[in-house]
């Protein structure tokens, strides 16, 4: 934005407000802000004069200290960041960076951790079931067999049905609805 006799005026006065507040005893004025070199690129430095004698200048450490202090009153005059207002020699008052109160690895850790559980127990859980289940099943063929009402073998671990060979057994892969297919 432009650079105008007004922006200087607001700069002065914002120095000089940092200055006040920096030491509640100063009487620091506008005019004991003097702006040195300005350029148009909006470059330029600056010294506070002591408001007693008008003469000798503030100590530098006293101005950095009172800038670094009020810097986002200043930044906020000027609708600027520390980025785009840049104070040599006072470093920026950007905050610190956040850290998680938990470390990051923790967290990663927790959550490898619950999922190997939950596989675990989903591994307990269903072989229990899968148990029940075949224990289940053999007690019903053991009562179907003491009835005498069907007769099951196993093979291979498989329970079979024995076939009723007065009766015969139609396989359906060689049945047909219709006549297509030469008979043997």
């Amino acid at each position: 934005y432009a650079w105008d006799a007004n922006e200087e005026y607001l700069f002065k006065a914002m120095v000089a407000f940092a200055m006040r507040r920096y030491s509640s005893k100063s009487t620091t004025q506008i005019s004991n802000v003097v702006l040195c070199n300005v350029t148009d690129r909006v470059s330029f430095w600056f010294v506070v004069t002591d408001p007693n004698t008008n003469v000798t200048t503030v100590p530098g450490w006293e101005v950095e200290a009172a800038i670094r202090m009020n810097r986002n009153r200043i930044n906020s005059a000027f609708l600027l960041s520390d980025q785009t207002l840049q104070f040599l020699k006072i470093a920026s008052t950007l905050a610190p960076p956040v850290e998680p109160s938990t470390p990051v690895w923790l967290i990663v850790f927790g959550v490898v951790l619950c999922l190997i559980v939950a596989g675990i127990v989903f591994l307990v859980v269903g072989g229990i079931q899968q148990r029940k289940k075949k224990n289940k099943e053999s007690t019903e063929r053991e009562n179907l067999e003491e009835k005498g009402e069907v007769t099951v073998t196993v093979e291979n671990g498989i329970p079979c049905e024995v076939l009723d060979l007065k009766a015969g057994h139609i396989n359906g892969v060689f049945a047909a609805d219709d006549e297509r297919f030469a008979s043997l």
